[in-house]
């Protein structure tokens, strides 16, 4: 499948069980609710997703249950965020296997490798794989920053196709178009900072609220690109105390919330995380309330 890299696409939370096992009903109301809203892809076994909690057992069942449920209205992309280059190349032959459509691709995990190493990793995974990729760029929660200079590396490898721009400077969108055109699509990854990076000329937006609040992501996304900004700017200035939501180390039970109050999730987590409890948990929720009290009217 060819990926056009632009638009929204979710990175979409594991469902579980009240006995941790995958929640495959409650999984496929939401894919299809981000369906029905007009996503451009799904995102799987992200950081929302609890990728370190998952099996590789468990990875295959989400992905088939995914390209099942799409039915091809939209790629299937798997994240991929391993410690060696082998292992990555193994979990990327068994994504292809399991049917995804795409990747996206985070630097080696725990060690912190350098420009070349880095360089070398992303080589050797995308000459292993016929997928089309997208580069993870998060050096602020990863360690590891993915410069010009490296991209410039990676423009061989033809099915490096685009990035997950994540390194908090908007102005990176900027340096990368006046760099490279059109030869990587940028896809904001940051909810905080998605319609100034679209507004920037960014490509599409890697999100996160999504999870609960499809049809206002996709709509400002639309508005942005059609130049209605402050149709946007409305949207969006109502959504931002939501999409803080995201850039918090308790991401996944706060957009686990957020689904419980829309109606398409539970708030089920796997362990070592927990339920927000106490004053977290009441401070969470009187956002989503008062966001819900105020939600504007989508035609």
């Amino acid at each position: 499948m060819n990926i056009q890299w632009s638009g929204v696409m979710p990175a979409v939370t594991t469902k579980f069980t009240n006995e941790d096992t995958l929640d495959l009903v409650n999984f496929e109301l939401n894919i299809n609710a981000q369906l029905a809203a007009g996503v451009n892809g799904i995102i799987l076994g992200g950081t929302l997703g609890e990728a370190s909690t998952l099996t590789v057992d468990e990875k295959r069942i989400l992905i088939k249950k995914t390209v099942e449920i799409v039915k091809g209205k939209a790629p299937v992309i798997i994240n991929i965020a391993e410690q060696s280059t082998t292992g990555a190349i193994e979990a990327v032959r068994l994504a292809e296997g399991y049917g995804a459509n795409g990747l996206m691709l985070l630097p080696p995990m725990r060690y912190k490798a350098d420009a070349r190493e880095t360089v070398t990793y992303f080589k050797k995974i995308a000459k292993s794989t016929s997928l089309p990729i997208m580069i993870y760029n998060n050096p602020v929660d990863y360690g590891i920053e993915v410069t010009l200079d490296m991209f410039e590396e990676l423009i061989e490898c033809e099915n490096i196709q685009a990035v997950k721009e994540s390194t908090r400077d908007i102005s990176n969108v900027s340096r990368m178009k006046t760099r490279f055109g059109d030869r990587f699509k940028i896809l904001c990854g940051v909810d905080t900072l998605a319609l100034e990076s679209l507004l920037m000329g960014a490509d599409g937006w890697v999100a996160g609220l999504v999870c609960a609040f499809p049809q206002e992501t996709v709509t400002i996304y639309k508005l942005a690109k059609a130049g209605k900004t402050q149709e946007a700017i409305a949207i969006y200035r109502w959504f931002l105390p939501l999409l803080e939501l995201d850039i918090n180390t308790k991401l996944v039970q706060n957009i686990k919330l957020a689904e419980v109050a829309t109606g398409i999730g539970t708030e089920n987590v796997r362990e070592p995380r927990l339920p927000l409890v106490g004053k977290e948990r009441a401070k969470v929720l009187a956002i989503i309330e008062k966001a819900l009290k105020n939600r504007p009217k989508i035609n």
